[in-house]
């Protein structure tokens, strides 16, 4: 096994939460062989490529942060590409790193490149991208790839994924999933260097990451993303199954097994999500994590949901998330990833409850931390 190999699933080997995380390398590219990061690949003086993967820079649907950027505007720079879709934890969670790398070494030559690829179909609402460019202080170019051109232009498979790029606009190195962040900051350095840049700084990056962005609790987590609508959901419990497509009224059973979830209500079980008919509908999860989220979103834009959430039968009290007081309460107005729990330790398995006081709110997946 390579370095690189051996460094990433050290690492992935402890991030048991990223839903598909997979270290991902280009076996055709040689293994190189840079004398102050090994784990580079390729080789600095390697005949260019045609470089297909910044090529396909030309087929986003639309440009925030800056003006259309293509492969032969960024000759000459290091590129880091992040694949990235706005509702995604794992994504949040490396959000902080990827800014401060921005922020560092953007004067020095470095152009961070966010292509934003969607997982839900509202995440191909531009407005919805930008408010939360906005939200999230994604301050560098985000390049929109609804339709996923990129994305299979650069044979990519999961969020997060970073590629990157040197001065020449081969890749030279890819990771996917949370975690290696001193091995990625080494690289981006590593590649400043080979393209000339002096006086690149070895120290890393300042990063404090906080609410949505704050590390995993990885060694209390057990409970592993899951979906809501019936596409690719686990572990349903409603007495009676899913009624696919319909208008049903589920209720939750008498006992939840650990990542065991149900319904109780009106609902519409949909292939990508649960749509609540009529007020008071609810969902029961037993969990075991610091973190509980969830994403959510009112079905008619400008609309508002109010919700109250509770765990092991009460409020929720000092483990409320950021989205909710102490007593639970809290308010759907976005199609967004909220934080409903977050809890101090011990950590047990406990059982969440949330319910919907009115009608309209479609429910996607929870995530946890």
């Amino acid at each position: 096994m390579k370095t690189n190999k051996l460094l990433a699933a050290a690492v992935l080997a402890v991030a048991i939460g990223v839903p598909i995380a997979a270290y991902v390398e280009d076996l055709s590219v040689p293994q190189s062989a840079s004398p102050g990061v090994p784990f580079i690949h390729g080789f600095p003086t390697a005949e260019v490529s045609n470089q297909a993967e910044l090529a396909s820079l030309d087929h986003a649907d639309d440009w925030l942060n800056s003006p259309p950027l293509s492969a032969s505007a960024l000759r000459g720079k290091v590129v880091l590409v992040d694949f990235w879709t706005y509702t995604c934890i794992n994504w949040l969670r490396t959000l902080p790193y990827v800014r401060a790398w921005d922020e560092k070494y953007r004067n020095q030559g470095l152009v961070v490149i966010g292509v934003h690829a969607p997982e839900f179909a509202f995440e191909k609402d531009l407005d919805n991208v930008r408010r939360a460019v906005k939200d999230m202080r994604v301050d560098y170019p985000v390049a929109v790839d609804n339709d996923h051109v990129i994305w299979r232009a650069f044979n990519n498979i999961e969020w997060p994924a970073l590629y990157f790029i040197d001065a020449q606009g081969r890749v030279r190195h890819h990771y996917s999933g949370e975690g290696a962040y001193d091995q990625s900051e080494m690289v981006i350095q590593e590649l400043l260097t080979e393209a000339g840049i002096s006086g690149v700084s070895h120290e890393p990056a300042s990063v404090d990451g906080r609410g949505f962005e704050a590390a995993a609790d990885w060694s209390d987590l057990k409970s592993p993303e899951n979906y809501i609508g019936y596409g690719r959901t686990q572990n349903f419990t409603s007495p009676g199954g899913a009624v696919l497509d319909q208008p049903s009224v589920y209720m939750l059973p008498a006992r939840l097994r650990l990542n065991d979830w149900a319904l109780a209500g009106d609902w519409t079980m949909k292939r990508q999500a649960a749509a609540l008919n009529k007020p008071n509908g609810r969902i029961a999860y037993r969990f075991h994590a610091r973190d509980l989220h969830l994403v959510m979103g009112p079905a008619a834009p400008g609309t508002a949901v109010k919700f109250r959430v509770l765990i092991d039968g009460r409020p929720p009290g000092a483990a409320h998330g950021f989205d909710v007081d102490e007593q639970g309460n809290g308010t759907v107005t976005e199609q967004r990833l909220y934080q409903l729990i977050r809890q101090p330790k011990p950590i047990a398995d406990r059982q969440f409850e949330i319910e919907f006081l009115d009608p309209g709110v479609e429910v996607f997946s929870f995530t946890f931390g």
